[in-house]
């Protein structure tokens, strides 16, 4: 079925509103009496019928309401350091059909790409879009937020408000799987951008007690690196 989210939903009627309900109206052609699938965002999917509709506004009548089957029981933050180009976009789109719940933007010393305060601004609304897009495709139970921009001491900090922080190095020789050892619900990652991390900056991060490990032998691009990462992560604890 469709599958469109919405907050104004609760056990027995939703409403679908924008852009959403001009998609069911004008490139669906959908007909009051037929079915969907709605999500309130938090997690919950909502089997609904069509009561009426037009271009602004879908009225829907809740037969079902369950928890969504497409959520990851880790929660998994990406800090992602910034790269160049569009590869970002990628990233998020990638990262969220892999189970991620959010992703920050992080400025590293090697980071090529240094937007200001104005064009960060607009980047982030085009990132939330991407992340809201690949959420539908996917069908994700939650939209994964892309949040502002953080310096490296700033997301360090941040790291390590999560049960587990790991940032991906290289030159580690630490084991990726004894990380993730035992039952784990909420996890924080960090990527390099092109070039990686300066040898300072890992050394602040393992004296902040976060773990610094190798994603192999080969050097991966930043852009590969984060999607193999959430990969493993997805398959050993059971999410993939």
């Amino acid at each position: 079925m469709p599958r469109f989210f919405t907050e104004s939903i609760d056990e027995t009627k939703g409403i679908i509103c924008g852009d959403d309900a001009k998609h069911i109206t004008k490139v669906l052609r959908m007909h009051p009496g037929e079915k969907l699938t709605a999500c309130d965002c938090q997690g919950n999917d909502y089997d609904c019928v069509i009561q009426s509709l037009d271009e602004k506004q879908v009225e829907l009548a809740v037969e079902r309401v369950y928890p969504s089957e497409t959520e990851p029981s880790v929660s998994v933050t990406l800090y992602q350091a910034m790269p160049k180009s569009d590869k970002m976009e990628l990233i998020i789109q990638k990262a969220v059909e892999l189970g991620v719940s959010a992703i920050v933007p992080v400025q590293t010393k090697r980071c090529v790409s240094r937007p200001d305060a104005k064009s960060m601004a607009k980047k982030l609304e085009r990132y939330n879009r991407i992340a809201l897009e690949a959420a539908k495709q996917c069908g994700r139970g939650r939209i994964p937020q892309v949040l502002p921009m953080l310096d490296y001491g700033q997301a360090l900090e941040a790291m390590k408000q999560d049960e587990k922080a790991i940032l991906f190095y290289e030159n580690s020789t630490s084991s990726f799987r004894k990380e993730l050892e035992g039952a784990v619900s909420s996890l924080s990652i960090m990527v390099g951008a092109e070039g990686g991390f300066e040898e300072e900056e890992v050394k602040q991060a393992l004296e902040q007690g976060i773990a610094s490990i190798s994603l192999g032998k080969r050097i991966l691009r930043c852009e590969t690196a984060p999607l193999a990462a959430l990969s493993i992560i997805m398959y050993e604890t059971a999410n993939m």
